[in-house]
């Protein structure tokens, strides 16, 4: 996150026109408040210059000729424009906080529909923290440039322009003598103000540090780390230099803040302490009235404060328009996998899928990903070469196949590629005879269940979970869900039964529970083509025979890919293919496979697991 008058962070920054269309087409909603808030800030400063020319009044016209009537008018005018300030502060805060928060809501909602629609190797590469900032505290900046340093901008140049003239029609040798100490502050407090900035954001490092060490330590398998290695001393240790460090940070700050303000009433008082010197033997003189006094030492004040904000206001609109950049960058993150222009939705699945001289390699991150996001030493992980080469495989409706293979041969990949979580890189993937490319992404995916190795489970109830599959199923959709998956035994068990929380990645359940209600959550969604990645492999005996049981009432009927390790998960298959090297090496039944003696019955015969050490040649 960018801090307000970070000097270091903005240094050679320099501020795009594109940036300043694209701020003003996402402000262009609230350009009316927008035009309001800016009057309003215009006629409050206009108001301001009222009391100090009322108090002149007073002295000088009606207190010399005893008017009290004129004195009482003039003091019903002072209380109108107090009354008149307070009502447009009131309605600058209400014009600041609809824009601002209409604007924060906008980009919001833009940035987590984008992130929706990234591949999966953004993922991979991004740091969540660093994403979750981009939504939260880059937003709030980017609304900080509309909101607060625009109307600060704005309110500090138009109180100025407005004192000064003022001052300068009631007694000009006053006014310049006011703006010779100027100097004198000027210069100190832009020191301090970059001071200030360099201090907000080293206590933001530390707060960044010491949050990354709570969010990875908090959660259930880093609370289990610590605890096995035996590392709460240290764990704590690490903390509290961290958390010593926002508290030093902290009070850096706090002293550096008051010394600013302080500095600012020094000079405030000196200003009027000239004013008074001088102009009161200008009084004397008879060259200038008590009341024009008066009103030149109330204007000073009125002075210096909104020089001070301009000293840094540059830092502080190229710092919010930074923040802009920051939005803007994921926002325009390229999107490996999108819909065509004139993509159709898929109707009526029937399940076949068609591998035709498919050919994969890993897409480079300058076309998945946001560098500024990514994870470090992201950039070289994914190896520039072919992971599938040439697989060319039809799969017909209501067919099991069994993709077995060394681990990293490619057979997760292959999976990956049905639903689109990558495009092929050569050839066609068919579903239905379709081009998965030319098919709408959504009514594709809305055909295919996939249960994963570790099935990933929000921490909300049992039934939040099975209905983010099909949101408007009924409780008794949910039991016969369930019952096909044999697990509704196990849920009605509990004290809550389906209102139970599964709590972070449903820790609360054991590894066979997860996966049963995983296959409920697929049998739910009722797909056409079921995608098993590992889903079995590491469960013991018993939590494996439950989940067989589940798959096959869930494979009945329907097309099914199905990557696995144990021999007993794969034999049954209507057909095993072997996948060496990225390449489909064989394929055929167990029987004819084992009667081809290569690859497979090597495997069988070295212990019946696969992909934990590649066959032997």
């Amino acid at each position: 996150m960018l801090m307000p008058r970070d000097a270091d962070a903005v240094k050679g920054v320099r501020l795009r026109r594109e940036t300043l269309r694209r701020a003003w087409r996402f402000s262009s909603p609230y350009s009316r408040r927008i035009v309001g808030f800016l009057a309003a800030i215009c006629a409050a400063a206009a108001l301001g210059l009222v009391p100090p020319l009322l108090f002149r009044s007073i002295l000088d016209d009606a207190i010399p000729a005893g008017d009290r009537g004129l004195i009482t008018g003039l003091a019903a005018v002072l209380v109108v424009a107090a009354v008149g300030d307070a009502a447009l502060a009131i309605v600058q805060r209400w014009l600041s906080a609809s824009i601002g928060e209409g604007l924060i809501y906008d980009l919001r909602v833009a940035l987590f529909d984008k992130v929706q629609r990234m591949p999966v190797a953004f993922f991979t590469r991004t740091q969540t923290g660093a994403l979750i900032s981009r939504l939260n505290n880059d937003v709030v900046g980017a609304q900080t440039a509309v909101t607060s340093t625009l109307g600060s901008v704005v309110s500090n140049v138009v109180v100025l322009a407005f004192t000064l003239t003022a001052m300068f029609a009631l007694e000009w040798r006053l006014t310049l003598l006011s703006l010779v100490v100027l100097p004198l502050f000027i210069a100190p407090a832009k020191r301090v103000g970059v001071r200030l900035g360099a201090i907000a954001h080293e206590q933001m490092e530390h707060n960044a540090a010491m949050n990354a060490q709570m969010s990875e330590r908090f959660n259930v398998a880093g609370a289990i780390l610590v605890k096995l290695f035996g590392r709460r001393s240290a764990e704590t240790e690490v903390f509290s230099a961290r958390a010593r460090g926002v508290r030093d940070t902290g009070i850096k700050s706090a002293l550096f803040g008051r010394i600013f303000f302080v500095a600012l009433g020094l000079v405030g008082a000196m200003g009027a302490a000239a004013i008074y010197g001088v102009g009161a033997h200008l009084v004397v003189d008879g060259s200038i009235s008590a009341g024009t006094l008066v009103a030149m030492a109330s204007f000073i004040t009125r002075v210096y404060q909104p020089l001070t904000g301009l000293t840094n206001a540059r830092v502080e609109v190229m710092t919010a328009f930074v923040s802009f950049d920051r939005v803007f960058e994921v926002l325009d993150a390229p999107e490996a996998v999108a819909d065509r222009p004139g993509a159709y939705d898929l109707v009526g699945a029937r399940g076949a899928v068609e591998f035709d001289d498919v050919f994969f390699r890993y897409p480079p991150a300058s076309e998945t990903t946001v560098a500024s996001l990514e994870t470090v030493g992201a950039g070289s992980s994914d190896p520039d070469v072919d992971v599938l080469r040439g697989v060319s495989l039809s799969v017909l409706p209501g067919e099991t196949v069994a993709i077995v293979g060394a681990s990293g041969s490619g057979k997760s990949t292959l999976a990956s590629l049905v639903p689109r979580l990558y495009d092929v890189t050569a050839g066609t993937l068919r579903v239905d005879g379709h081009d998965v490319r030319d098919l709408t992404a959504d009514t594709l995916r809305a055909v295919i269940g996939v249960v994963a190795q570790d099935p990933h489970l929000f921490h909300e109830s049992i039934a939040d979970n099975l209905l983010y599959a099909r949101p408007g199923a009924t409780r008794a959709d949910l039991v016969t869900a369930c019952t096909a998956a044999r697990i509704h035994d196990t849920i009605a068990a509990l004290p809550d039964g389906y209102d139970t929380v599964v709590g972070e990645r449903g820790y609360r359940l054991s590894g066979g529970e997860k996966q049963r209600l995983a296959i409920a959550r697929m049998l739910l969604k009722d797909p056409a083509i079921i995608v098993l990645d590992e889903a079995t492999s590491h469960l013991d005996n018993e939590n494996e025979a439950l989940v067989q049981e589940a798959l096959e009432a869930a494979l009945s009927g329907r097309t099914a890919l199905v990557i696995a390790h144990r021999l007993s998960t794969i034999r049954d298959a209507d057909r095993i293919v072997v996948i060496d090297g990225g390449r489909i090496a064989e394929q055929g039944t167990h029987d004819e496979l084992m009667a081809l003696d290569g690859l497979y019955a090597d495997q069988v015969r070295a212990g019946g697991t696969f992909g934990a050490v590649a066959p032997s040649p």
